[in-house]
């Protein structure tokens, strides 16, 4: 049986902006499960838990307490477990740095965090109805970071 919506997580340890992000799913109105977890540490321990439902789109903050997006990425790529989760950074950070190690390890997408809710949910839409089985094939550092 196929599912009919997109299972969607977000790791980020700022309340507003989990609240902002679980609202803005809410008024795009495409068929989702949105969960949110407040830091790296209460992800992994929910992805590797074995009843858990793996998510299509993984959202990654890099700075939280405990586990940061990094190691949690680290930790997903090194599991074939995890192979099909496309992973997208969301981050305040628009560091070259961050945006050059985390597309180094796999991340499938880069977000800098919007300023606007309108502009969030413009992002989110577009991240959502990405094919990304399709997408990684031709993955270049160009269309690794999502521009709106």
């Amino acid at each position: 049986m196929k599912e009919d919506y997109v299972h969607i997580i977000l790791a980020d340890d700022d309340e507003d902006d989990r609240m902002f992000f679980t609202e803005a799913f809410e008024e795009l109105k495409i068929g989702t499960k949105v969960e949110t977890f407040k830091d790296g540490l209460y992800l992994m321990d929910y992805l590797n838990s074995s009843d858990s439902a793996l998510p299509h789109v993984l959202f990654l903050d890099l700075n939280m307490p405990r586990k940061n997006g990094l190691e949690c990425l680290s930790e997903i790529k090194a599991n074939p477990k995890f192979n099909d989760i496309a992973i997208a950074i969301y981050s305040t950070s628009a560091s070259e740095e961050d945006i050059e190690k985390t597309f180094v390890q796999g991340a499938n997408i880069y977000i800098k965090k919007p300023s606007s809710f309108k502009v969030l949910k413009k992002v989110l839409s577009e991240v959502v109805t990405t094919n990304w089985q399709y997408h990684t094939n031709g993955l270049n550092k160009d269309n690794f970071l999502l521009r709106l």
